[in-house]
């Protein structure tokens, strides 16, 4: 997804402290669209599908923010990776996913390789490929990691892409929970799709704020 830089209001009351997240109002109101999702939103949505959507996955999947993967690609050396990636013991987990911005959408680790769903058709394929670089010593020891191109839908216009990081995200663990492999399924994250989306994560918000 394309990484942007927001300019806050002053006064920009937080409107939901969730895990490690924390949503003010004007990160909340990038939902209500066209506008485009910051990390701030992508991490919520990563810390919910971690905790509550796809808690039945347990240990087999581990989702990294999007402020952890700008740093995995852009770190100088092996020890800093490793101050933030050894705690979360990617070599035993099934899935990885992380949210790639170009500042770059998503890579996904799976049996042995990195899938990688670009909602902008390639043109993040050099982020993304700079990170699984990096995370090759931490998910497998002595192997080369493949990296795949993966086909994803495409947005239609240039705001929505975080959101098709969201939804593929979903629909990747959505089919390992039930069938046990992660794969998108065919002509189901449609722009008509991404819109009601939009709206769901933003009445979620809203229902977790008041509980």
């Amino acid at each position: 997804y394309r990484g942007k830089f927001y300019r806050r209001p002053v006064m920009d009351p937080v409107v939901l402290s969730y895990q490690d997240s924390l949503l003010r109002r004007s990160d909340v109101a990038l939902l209500n669209g066209p506008h485009w999702l910051n990390d701030q939103v992508i991490g919520f949505a990563f810390e919910y599908f971690a905790t509550e959507r796809f808690q039945s996955l347990g240990e087999k999947v581990c989702f990294i923010s999007p402020e952890v993967a700008q740093f995995i690609k852009y770190a100088a050396c092996q020890e800093e990776l490793a101050i933030f990636l050894e705690p979360l013991s990617l070599a035993s987990r099934r899935w990885v996913f992380l949210a790639v911005n170009d500042n770059s959408n998503q890579s996904a680790g799976d049996t042995n390789q990195c899938s990688h769903y670009d909602s902008q058709s390639g043109s993040n394929s050099l982020h993304a490929r700079r990170i699984a670089a990096k995370l090759e010593a931490f998910v497998c020891t002595g192997a080369k990691v493949p990296f795949v191109e993966e086909q994803s839908p495409s947005p239609q216009n240039s705001y929505d892409c975080g959101m098709y990081v969201i939804c593929n995200a979903e629909a990747l663990c959505e089919s390992a929970r039930v069938e046990g492999c992660p794969h998108l399924p065919a002509q189901v994250i449609t722009p008509t799709y991404i819109t009601r989306k939009r709206t769901e994560w933003y009445s979620l918000i809203q229902r977790l704020a008041k509980e």
